[in-house]
């Protein structure tokens, strides 16, 4: 793997922390983005553009679903815990990336195959 296809890679994943500047849209933006301009260009940006976008769709769904027990108070110790893990899991994922390899993030919906 070159060193384009690499920085893209990281990309695919570093990108999803746009959500902490763009908080609606940013977390699935920034994969999203990245994966349909570049997923053409290797397979391997498709792999992790996949895996990066796959991750930010299942934390959406289990964000809402603490933001729901929110009404029983157990949600805001999840919020808490799913912003710990996204940031921990996308810092893991990038590195791997860097070091050519693919990394497959725990806890993750696989819905784009």
């Amino acid at each position: 793997m070159n060193g384009n296809v690499k920085s893209w890679c990281v990309g695919c994943h570093l990108s999803a922390l746009a959500g902490f500047v763009i908080p609606a849209l940013g977390h699935i933006g920034g994969p999203l983005i990245v994966w349909l301009v570049k997923r053409g260009d290797s397979a391997e940006i498709d792999e992790h553009g996949k895996e990066a976008l796959n991750f930010q769709i299942s934390m959406l769904i289990y964000n809402v679903i603490a933001g729901i027990l929110c009404l029983l108070l157990i949600g805001f110790v999840l919020l808490a815990i799913l912003h710990v893990l996204n940031v921990v899991f996308v810092v893991i994922a990038a590195m791997r990336a860097s070091e050519g390899q693919m990394y497959r993030y725990p806890l993750t919906l696989r819905l784009i195959s």
